[in-house]
Formats: C-alpha cells, sequence, structure tokens
C-alpha cells in the first residue's frame, strides 16, 4: 500500500508519500506546495491542486491520508484550510484513492504517544520511524509524513478487525 500524507495549508501545504503494509514501511519521498501569498487565493487554490496533482501522477498513492478538520481561533484561517481540505478530497475522489483523516491529536497520540506533542517531537519520531538519518524538514513535509504513518497504524488495526469478522 502506498500512503500520500497531507498536511494542509494555504501558504505551505506538506505532503509525503509512504509505502509499506501494516507496521513495515518506508519511505517513498516528502516535499512541499507553496503558495505565493500575494496572488488572490484562488490562484494559490489552482497552485496548491496543480502540485499536488503532479504529486499524486508521480508516486502513484493507493490512499489518501489527511488531517481531519480542527478549530481554529481565526475563523478565516479554518476557512482556508477546509477549501485546501476539500481540494485534497476532490483529488483523491478524482483518482479513485482510498481516503483516510484523521484528527490532528490522534496523529500526533500514535507517532509520538502524546496528545499534544510539539512539532520537534513529531519530526523526531518521524525521523526514527522512518530511519532516517533526519528529521524531515519543513516541519509541513514531517507532519504529511506523520499523518501518513498513522494511516499504516490505524488501517493495519482496522484490518485486523475486518478479517476476525470474516471468520465469525
Amino acid at each position: 500500500m502506498r500512503v500520500l500524507g497531507i498536511d494542509p495549508g494555504s501558504e505551505t501545504l506538506g505532503w509525503g508519500v509512504v509505502d509499506g503494509s501494516g507496521s513495515k514501511y518506508a519511505l517513498v519521498d516528502f516535499g512541499t506546495v507553496k503558495s505565493n501569498t500575494k496572488q488572490p487565493f484562488s490562484k494559490r487554490l489552482l497552485n496548491i491542486y496543480d502540485g499536488v496533482a503532479d504529486v499524486m501522477a508521480t508516486h502513484s498513492p493507493d490512499v489518501l491520508s489527511v488531517e481531519d478538520t480542527f478549530y481554529a481561533v481565526n475563523v478565516g484561517v479554518a476557512l482556508k484550510l477546509g477549501q485546501v481540505r476539500g481540494l485534497m478530497l476532490l483529488l483523491a475522489e478524482q483518482r479513485g484513492l482510498a481516503i483516510a483523516e484523521y484528527a490532528p491529536r490522534l496523529i500526533k497520540q500514535t507517532v509520538v504517544g502524546y496528545g499534544n506533542a510539539e512539532k520537534q517531537q513529531v519530526g523526531q519520531m518521524v525521523k526514527i520511524l522512518l530511519g532516517l538519518k533526519e528529521v524531515p524538514k519543513p516541519h509541513d513535509a514531517a507532519d504529511a509524513l506523520a499523518i501518513a504513518i498513522c494511516h499504516f497504524h490505524h488501517a493495519g488495526v482496522q484490518d485486523r478487525i475486518d478479517r476476525a469478522a470474516k471468520k465469525k
């Protein structure tokens, strides 16, 4: 299974591709899609769409794993992130990918063991779990890899539950 993790952002969107099955996985690639904040928001959305579409075409993921909605103090920021998330869901549906959404606290809990972990802690655990020499930079890409790793852990559990249910 190949998972594309997405850390949505309207200025910097992080992405990470991880390949494997169950709790055995390895890094394929990671990066960011940056947008020019001086452009109208609609142009930034197009840039994000095109950038992630290119990543999907290059890496052929089976699953899109994306951070679920969260509450933000600034309503404008929350709305923009919601629009970026919507683009990611649309791209995945257009390409027939399975979609998994995880709450930010669950991602941190799964990867670090603590739901209120700091970005540095997430980056360090991503480095360890993927056997990397250094923490992926920028943090948006490390977060996207954490989202992909989270899917491997939770998809594996769901797989075992489904298999057990079929045996009954």
